[in-house]
């Protein structure tokens, strides 16, 4: 099969390196990049623990082809902490103990993320709608939409 030269921003540093036009982004970012906050879940979008920002949009890292990333800027958990609104969002995480077993937290944060970089005053309908592509099986919710309420109000 014939290699694909892709380079792309990945958490502020650029990356350049050979693909094959099949390798799927999670597979690329956890086993040629060692970036391991994207989880291998479902493998098929449902779950969302593979979530990371491409160009600033949420995506599902195990539905997108490693070619897509070429000229893009893909940040994940690991470099998300340089943006406005991650720290906050993980500090109100842990006080609200949000998560358990921090499988999910990954694409959670992010998905929070990107909402509060679009909206800082979202409705409590908001942050349910931003978050309803990730999973959870520990928490049942409330304390995930509540530390993501607190953060977004300054709490």
């Amino acid at each position: 099969m014939k290699m694909h030269r892709i380079t792309f921003g990945l958490n502020g540093e650029k990356v350049s390196l050979e693909v094959e036009p099949s390798d799927v982004l999670l597979d690329v970012l956890r086993g040629k990049l060692g970036i391991k906050s994207p989880k291998v879940g479902c493998d098929r979008g449902d779950c969302g623990t593979c979530t990371v920002l491409m160009n600033g949009k949420t995506i599902r890292s195990c539905l997108a082809l490693a070619v897509e990333a070429d000229g893009t800027e893909i940040v994940t958990l690991e470099g998300a902490n340089t943006r406005k609104w991650t720290q906050k969002l993980q500090k109100k995480f842990h006080e609200k103990n949000a998560f358990q077993c921090g499988f999910c937290a990954p694409g959670v944060i992010l998905s929070a993320t990107e909402l509060l970089e679009k909206n800082a005053k979202p409705s409590m309908h908001d942050i349910k709608e931003a978050i309803a592509g990730n999973l959870c099986r520990c928490t049942g919710y409330e304390p995930i939409v509540e530390a993501i309420d607190e953060a977004a109000k300054g709490k």
